[in-house]
């Protein structure tokens, strides 16, 4: 939205994207395609140029916008939502006296489309150069005073209120035998959408939005203690720069949720978030605003699962699912996928780092590499995991995530190399062939971040697959092959070697990338119990890649190593990297992420990591403020999950733990844990388990 003169909404479809199955690969060319805008709606209120008393705001609790202002003695008002239970965008333009909206409504296709007006509706249909169908519409009502269809707009002379529902729609199926499009018209569905939202008052559609949306958002709360009153009296675009300095309780709270808001209202019933979540208002987005999958894709995701929106994990599943067959395809008959032996893959499934949502990939030129990032999709069955390991939802591990594990599995079982020259710990050890650092450096066999991807694939699949009491054999093979994998090495400096072979410079790379970690997070190869060698030379490497806003780290390199730290319990570097991430050169005046192009990955990354400072899970133990910074003296957080199926009330006082509340979804013994105290627990889904700070039962 813009000036108050005239008012641009501009409206995105998630599956309004050009391309094809783009069988040559090109990353830049029309094949690969781009994520699309449909355009503006444009209310033009001319009276409006001269105001005062400019108000605008975003409720993420309540997922309202609205704008105030004042002009001519008149106090306007609008407001804005998105109901996902009608499938429609609804504004509210209302103002304190009578007969104060003259003007226009204009819908501006942003593909030139034939728009039509046709009593107080505006729609247009229209097909992309691929045979994608799309619509729009835009229903407008008036209290009071008239409306008129004048050409292709709609004009409104002496009206009291509008209220605009919007809703859009194509064609695009999860389904590759159709091409993913179904072929049917897509106004059928808009104007139903909109002909039945039209029959319910402004306030009934509000009232299901916000039951809708509290639904999700209100499972979690955070408290940080209360920030100052010059503080709260700041506009956000300046209380963000001055919270990089200065402690601001509600703001790092607000932060951390906006994350959550971001993931509610972009990742429901359709296609995953894309590197500018949902949001885009041109049709040539940098990157394509497509899914990029060496960090970008995963990180919008880290939140999911711990912060309790397991359901809008679930978009990220039927995506991949849709796109098996193409990229089989692929798979089969790429030259670059050749196993040890020179043979075409017969059986997986792997996908270049690249793709859109037709099946399509792309090779993105990096230091000269144009090679498949094959442990993508290793990296994807990490997410079908934890979707289980926090829910335990047996059908779901039995129908969805399992027969894609194996899948994975299956690749990799058919094309890790064994070492036959190198150092004698290396020599006889399986490794990942041609592998990459993302984005960094070169290929080479066994390099630590390959190695970690299937360290952890393989660890979940014999997981998987003892839950379900399936597939021994393949079970037990696959086991033999982790137990083989070739761990990552400690260099000259004590640092996780990123490569087998140390490489030149490596104490002074500052790189945005941390990839050679992932075996701290988002995996769990490496904690200080079991692996403290490692552990401890992934805090080596850490601190040499840097934190330095003027090296290499973008917004998402903040998220990552704030996560990253939280893991090696360095809870106040942590934290600054937190509050590093809300600099202008980071974020938008309006909270977006940005490097320099608005990208969301680091807002949902940096709400994926909050929760670590608070609860961790991942080393088979529920460890209790394990990185938990300075500035966080008391407070709670309510609704966050730890694996195993648990949902937590944390309490805390002068950085001790206070009480801890325990709500499980299966009976058993969990292993708990604050500080050097550890105790296992009996938990029972018919009741919470509530503790002290010594971790005893409270009746």
């Amino acid at each position: 939205m813009t000036s108050l003169k005239k008012e641009r909404i501009n409206v995105n479809e998630i599956t309004l994207w050009t391309g094809d199955d783009n069988p040559s690969h090109d990353y830049g060319g029309p094949g690969f395609g781009d994520y699309q805008t449909l355009g503006n709606i444009v209310v033009d209120l001319p009276q409006h140029k001269d105001n005062n008393n400019y108000r605008r705001s975003l409720d993420i609790g309540d997922a309202v916008s609205t704008v105030q202002y004042d002009a001519h003695g008149v106090q306007y008002k609008r407001e804005y939502f998105v109901s996902h239970v009608s499938q429609v965008l609804v504004g509210r333009l209302t103002a304190n006296k009578g007969q104060a909206y003259t003007g226009h409504i204009e819908l501006q296709d942003s593909h030139k489309v034939a728009v039509h007006a046709e009593g107080n509706t505006i729609s247009a249909n229209g097909k992309l150069e691929n045979g994608l169908r799309f619509g729009w519409k835009v229903l407008v009502q008036n209290t009071g005073g008239s409306l008129k269809v004048n050409g292709a707009v709609i004009e409104f002379n002496g009206c009291d209120a509008l209220t605009l529902i919007v809703s859009a729609g194509t064609d695009y199926v999860f389904d590759d035998s159709k091409k993913y499009k179904s072929g049917e018209d897509p106004a059928v569905h808009v104007n139903d959408w909109v002909a039945k939202a039209s029959q319910k008052s402004y306030d009934s559609l509000k009232a299901e939005h916000l039951s809708d949306f509290h639904g999700l958002f209100n499972r979690v709360d955070l408290d940080l203690g209360q920030s100052s009153a010059q503080q709260t009296a700041l506009p956000t675009v300046r209380r963000k720069v001055a919270a990089v300095n200065q402690f601001d309780p509600d703001f790092e709270e607000m932060f951390f949720q906006f994350g959550r808001y971001l993931m509610i209202s972009a990742s429901r019933d359709s296609l995953p978030t894309n590197l500018q979540g949902m949001w885009n208002d041109i049709n040539n987005p940098d990157w394509h605003a497509d899914y990029h999958g060496n960090i970008n894709l995963e990180m919008n995701y880290w939140p999911a699962e711990t912060t309790n929106l397991g359901e809008c994990h679930l978009p990220l599943f039927n995506f991949i699912r849709s796109q098996l067959n193409p990229w089989r395809k692929q798979t089969r008959d790429s030259d670059k996928l050749l196993t040890p032996d020179g043979k075409h893959s017969s059986k997986g499934v792997a996908c270049i780092g690249q793709h859109n949502i037709y099946g399509g990939m792309g090779y993105f030129n990096m230091d000269g590499n144009v090679d498949w990032d094959k442990t993508i999709t290793a990296w994807y069955a990490q997410h079908f995991w934890e979707h289980y390991a926090f829910g335990m939802d047996k059908t779901y591990l039995k129908d969805v995530a399992y027969p894609f594990m194996k899948e994975v599995a299956e690749f990799w079982d058919e094309h890790l190399k064994t070492v036959t020259k190198g150092t004698k710990e290396q020599l006889g050890k399986l490794v990942v062939p041609h592998g990459w650092s993302p984005e960094h450096g070169h290929e080479e066999d066994g390099c630590s971040y390959s190695q970690e991807i299937v360290w952890d694939l393989y660890t979940n699949y014999v997981k998987a697959a003892d839950a379900l009491g399936v597939d021994k054999e393949f079970r037990d093979r696959i086991a033999g092959q982790r137990d083989k994998l070739l761990w990552p090495g400690i260099g000259s400096f004590g640092q996780v070697m990123e490569w087998m072979e140390e490489q030149p410079g490596e104490k002074d790379d500052h790189h945005r990338h941390t990839s050679h970690l992932f075996g701290v997070f988002p995996g769990h190869q490496f904690n200080w119990e079991t692996t403290a060698n490692l552990t401890k030379a992934s805090l080596v490497s850490l601190n040499a890649r840097g934190i330095d806003p003027s090296s290499d780290v973008t917004e998402w390199a903040f998220a990552w190593r704030s996560a990253l730290y939280a893991r090696l319990r360095d809870a106040d570097q942590a934290h600054h990297l937190l509050r590093e991430l809300l600099a202008d050169r980071n974020t938008c005046a309006n909270m977006f992420a940005k490097l320099p192009a608005m990208q969301v990955d680091g807002n949902f990354g940096i709400t994926g990591a909050i929760p670590e400072f608070i609860v961790q899970s991942h080393a088979d133990v529920i460890d209790l403020l394990p990185a938990l910074p300075g500035d966080w003296k008391v407070g709670h957080a309510k609704g966050l999950r730890a694996r195993g199926g648990h949902e937590l009330e944390i309490y805390w006082d002068n950085h001790t733990l206070n009480n801890v509340l325990i709500k499980s979804v299966v009976a058993g013994d969990v292993k708990v844990k604050f500080g050097d105290t550890v105790k296992t627990i009996k938990v029972d889904p018919s009741k919470a388990t509530h503790l002290d700070h010594n971790l005893n039962p409270i009746p």
